[in-house]
């Protein structure tokens, strides 16, 4: 066998073994968590608003005749930011040939969005009287 087709064999078997591994990090680029409007986290801003944008309260109970609710979500990236870093790791991923993924992987594990909790406190109208801070990453 000559060199060329050595040489051949082995660069179409290395890649046919590295195909399963292509698209780990431009998956978990796109299915990052989106951003969340944290601006509705102030006085005047109805319980209706956070439940739809945060969805059901992690803690909600009565304190001193008032309801206080606890919102913990994971925040995101923008759909502009998720679908950049998607493609430049579909793109380094198939100029090395899937090697990016050594890298691209845990860099999508590490860069996941950041927890965060607020303490919110609701007047008679259910229209937030104050916001606690609890968690800022």
């Amino acid at each position: 066998m000559t060199s060329f087709k050595r040489f051949m064999l082995f660069g179409s078997l290395s890649a046919l073994l590295s195909m399963p591994h292509f698209g780990c990090a431009p998956y978990m680029a796109a299915t990052q968590p989106s951003a969340k409007n944290t601006e509705l986290f102030r006085v005047g801003t109805s319980r209706n608003a956070l439940l739809a944008e945060f969805g059901a309260p992690a803690v909600t109970e009565v304190r001193n005749g008032r309801q206080h609710e606890v919102f913990r979500f994971v925040q995101g990236y923008s759909t502009a930011a998720r679908s950049g870093r998607a493609l430049l790791h579909g793109v380094a991923d198939v100029a090395t040939l899937g090697l990016w993924e050594v890298v691209g992987t845990p860099t999508e594990a590490i860069f996941s969005g950041d927890e965060m909790a607020y303490d919110v406190t609701y007047d008679k109208d259910d229209v937030v009287d104050q916001v606690t801070v609890l968690k800022l990453k």
